[in-house]
């Protein structure tokens, strides 16, 4: 994903992952200042996160048209969307509907495989006393030990985990199936195909291959980029990030 540098360089609209909020950024923020000085960079609160007030529903196309209204709100046309974890489903979905230079998606696969069954099995705890284990225990497999300790502190702060986003967000992995949620997310990656959108995965560990050609097939132009490590790229390496960023 790069540009000529006469011409204007395109806005950053970042998002962060499920239950933190726009201070995951702080690391890359500062990384950019240095690295792509002037580069206009908006860091947003997820509906229900942060300040960004609390909704009945948060269904993907809401949630975009939530984050378009606050995009045009400050002034910003045809950003490059960069998105962390649910994040970048969002940033996904805003892409197929709304004006947009590019993409990134930082570490999350768009199809719901082993990790919407797990979501499933856990429906009944989400929705009782016992919620905010099935969510700790998720949390402990996302790499965060070896997260510098600043990242650390911004993971273990910098978050306000509750039911209604839990359930919220992942209300179309627990209301649809498989094979709808991949048709619509197949729709969305048309749409951004056929708007010639540069799109760039960066992913943890190498993709499953079969996940990565149902990817090329709807969006052949796709970049994969692999940084290995756990689930917070932007915290573990943002300098890597912010430099990837300044190419877009």
């Amino acid at each position: 994903m790069t540009m000529d540098r006469n011409e204007p360089r395109p806005p950053l609209v970042l998002l962060h992952g499920l239950t933190f909020d726009r201070r995951q950024w702080d690391p890359v923020r500062r990384e950019l200042a240095s690295t792509d000085p002037g580069r206009q960079v908006l860091a947003l609160d997820l509906p229900g996160h942060g300040g960004s007030p609390r909704r009945a529903s948060y269904r993907m196309a809401e949630v975009a048209e939530v984050v378009h209204d606050q995009v045009t709100g400050a002034g910003l046309a045809q950003p490059v969307v960069v998105g962390h974890s649910v994040g970048a489903v969002v940033a996904t979905v805003y892409a197929a509907r709304y004006p947009v230079r590019g993409v990134v998606n930082l570490d999350q696969i768009l199809l719901p495989g082993p990790f919407g069954a797990v979501v499933r099995q856990a429906e009944p705890a989400l929705r009782g006393p016992d919620w905010r284990r099935v969510w700790d225990g998720m949390l402990a497999g996302m790499g965060i030990e070896s997260l510098p300790p600043e990242a650390r502190e911004i993971v273990t702060t910098a978050t306000d985990p509750r039911p209604d986003l839990l359930l919220g967000y992942w209300g179309e992995i627990l209301h649809g199936s498989d094979e709808g949620i991949a048709a619509e997310r197949r729709r969305d990656l048309r749409s951004i195909h056929q708007r010639a959108i540069p799109y760039r995965w960066v992913t943890s560990s190498e993709p499953p291959a079969r996940y990565l050609d149902w990817l090329s097939e709807a969006l052949p132009e796709i970049m994969v980029t692999v940084l290995p490590g756990g689930h917070f790229p932007h915290l573990a390496e943002p300098a890597t990030i912010a430099r990837l960023l300044a190419t877009g």
